[in-house]
C-alpha cells in the first residue's frame, strides 16, 4: 500500500511510483508526448532533455487540504492536470519567475478546469487558492533535467552534492563536468 506523502506541502494524495506507474505510464508520457512540447516552450530550462520526473496525485477537500500556499517546484518544468470531481473556487495563481514572496504580491489567477492541464516553469512562484466546496484531484508531474540541475540546484542555487537515492531521486545524476545540454536552433529544423 502507498505510504509516502506526495510532497512536503500536501498531506493527501499518492506518489505514482509507489503504484508502479513510472515506467509503464509517466516515463512514456514524458518522453513521447511532453518532451517535444517542452523542448519548444522551455529550451532554456532543458526542455529537450528532461530525463527524470516525480509524479503524484494530490487531493483538496473541505476537511483536508483546502489550498496550497505560494511555492516553487523542485522541477525545471511542471505539468498540472485537474482530474476533476465537483469543486468550486480553488483557482491557481502565478507570480514572476524566481520572485521573492512579498506581503502584497502581484499574481495572475488561472481557473483550473477539470480535465485540463497546464505547463509552467518549476521556478515560477505559484499556489492554489482554497476550494469552497467539493473535492479536487490534480495530477502533478515535476519534470527534471539532470544536465541543467547538475550545474546548479534549483532549490538552493548551489552546485549540488550528490547522494544515492532510489528511482529518479531529485533528478541529479553523476555526470562529467562538461555535461551541458546541447542547444538546437529549432527554426532550422522546419
Amino acid at each position: 500500500m502507498p505510504k509516502g506523502r506526495p510532497n512536503t506541502m500536501n498531506n493527501y494524495g499518492v506518489l505514482l511510483n509507489e503504484l508502479g506507474m513510472d515506467e509503464t505510464f509517466i516515463t512514456p508520457l514524458r518522453e513521447k508526448y511532453l518532451q517535444p512540447i517542452t523542448a519548444l516552450l522551455y529550451p532554456d530550462l532543458g526542455g529537450a532533455c528532461l530525463d527524470s520526473h516525480k509524479a503524484f496525485v494530490v487531493k483538496y477537500s473541505l476537511h483536508e487540504d483546502l489550498d496550497l500556499s505560494s511555492h516553487y517546484d523542485n522541477a525545471e518544468v511542471t505539468l498540472n492536470v485537474s482530474l476533476g470531481k465537483d469543486f468550486t473556487e480553488g483557482n491557481l495563481y502565478f507570480g514572476d519567475f524566481s520572485q521573492e514572496p512579498t506581503p502584497v504580491p502581484k499574481y495572475i489567477e488561472i481557473e483550473h478546469v477539470g480535465a485540463q492541464g497546464l505547463l509552467h516553469r518549476g521556478g515560477q512562484i505559484h499556489g492554489a487558492l482554497p476550494i469552497a466546496s467539493g473535492e479536487r484531484w490534480n495530477l502533478i508531474i515535476w519534470m527534471r533535467s539532470s544536465a541543467i540541475r547538475n550545474q546548479l540546484c534549483p532549490m538552493c542555487n548551489k552546485k549540488p552534492e550528490l547522494v544515492e537515492a532510489e528511482g529518479f531521486g531529485d533528478g541529479f545524476t553523476e555526470t562529467l563536468d562538461d555535461d551541458v545540454p546541447e542547444t538546437v536552433n529549432l527554426c532550422s529544423l522546419w
